[in-house]
This record gives structure tokens, C-alpha cells and sequence, in this order.
């Protein structure tokens, strides 16, 4: 009954800050509102006995992220006219038209592969680790090690991407 009680506590706070987020008008109180949403989250989390996946939620978004957003946030100013200029090599038609190839494809997936019956798993060999996060990272590491690899190759190539665009020309 208390786990109960805490769930739909924990679950109210995470809707309230959520509609703080965007109903507030300072985009700072915003960001707060939104490290306080993403730990509520984390103890959602700790609640549901994902331990090893609130740990992640505090690091990286509570942590990493939302200081990006306040840095982003307190260095632009935002009190600035919108510009009048726009950008003439903007393709806004090939955008929407990617946008809605991706949107069809979404729907193709949900209503096709929703008639097929599910494939028949094998039960899992037992792992020799007993911890919540040490049986993430024996899966990581053993059964998920091509995608895991695959990842961090997408995210090399995002942040070499990320400097090759942010580079100024001399």
C-alpha cells in the first residue's frame, strides 16, 4: 500500500513539474523545474527497482543536459527582435517531405507489424552476476556488444560532426 502511495505521489510531482516546464514564463525556472522533473523520474526509477537506470537518469540528464540547457539558456539572450533575415538554401518543402516518408513508415510499422505473431525467445542462460547493474552490464558486454559498439561509433560520428560544423572559417 505505501509503494502504492509513493508511485502515484511520485507520479503527480513528475505531471506537475512537467506542466511547469512549459507553463512557466522565465526559461531559467523552466530548466529548475525541469532537474526537478528529471529526478522525480530517478526515483520512479529507484522505486521500480531500476537502480542502475536512475543512477543514469541523474548523471546524464539531472546532470549533463540540463546544465547544457541553462548554459544555453543564460548565454543567449533572449530578449533580442527575431531576425528578418532567412536563410535562402533553407529547404522547408524536402523537410516536410522527409518528415512525413518517416511519419508514413512509422504507421507501416504499427499496422503491419501488429498482424504478425510474435517469434518464440529461447529462455536466457543464467548469468553468473546477481546485481541489477551488474546483469546490465554482463548483457551489455556479452549479448548486446555489436549494437553497444555501433552506438558509441554513431556518437563519435555526431560529436566529430558537431565540431566540423561549429568550426569557424579562417
Amino acid at each position: 500500500m505505501a509503494q502504492a502511495i509513493a508511485f502515484y505521489f511520485i507520479a503527480a510531482c513528475i505531471l506537475g513539474f512537467a506542466v511547469l516546464v512549459i507553463s512557466t514564463k522565465d526559461t531559467v525556472h523552466s530548466v529548475l523545474f525541469l532537474v526537478l522533473d528529471f529526478l522525480f523520474v530517478a526515483a520512479l526509477y529507484v522505486l521500480l527497482g531500476a537502480q542502475f537506470v536512475a543512477a543514469i537518469q541523474v548523471l546524464v540528464y539531472a546532470g549533463g543536459i540540463v546544465v547544457l540547457y541553462l548554459f544555453v539558456v543564460m548565454l543567449v539572450n533572449l530578449k533580442r527582435p527575431p531576425e528578418a533575415h532567412q536563410d535562402p538554401r533553407r529547404r522547408t518543402m524536402l523537410g516536410f517531405l522527409l518528415a512525413a516518408a518517416v511519419l508514413v513508415e512509422l504507421g507501416a510499422i504499427a499496422v503491419y507489424g501488429y498482424g504478425q505473431p510474435a517469434p518464440i525467445v529461447a529462455p536466457a542462460a543464467a548469468m553468473p552476476v546477481t546485481g541489477n547493474t551488474e546483469q546490465v552490464g554482463w548483457l551489455l558486454y556479452t549479448s548486446y556488444l555489436i549494437p553497444f559498439e555501433i552506438a558509441s561509433m554513431l556518437l563519435l560520428v555526431a560529436m566529430i560532426g558537431a565540431i566540423v560544423l561549429a568550426k569557424r572559417e579562417l
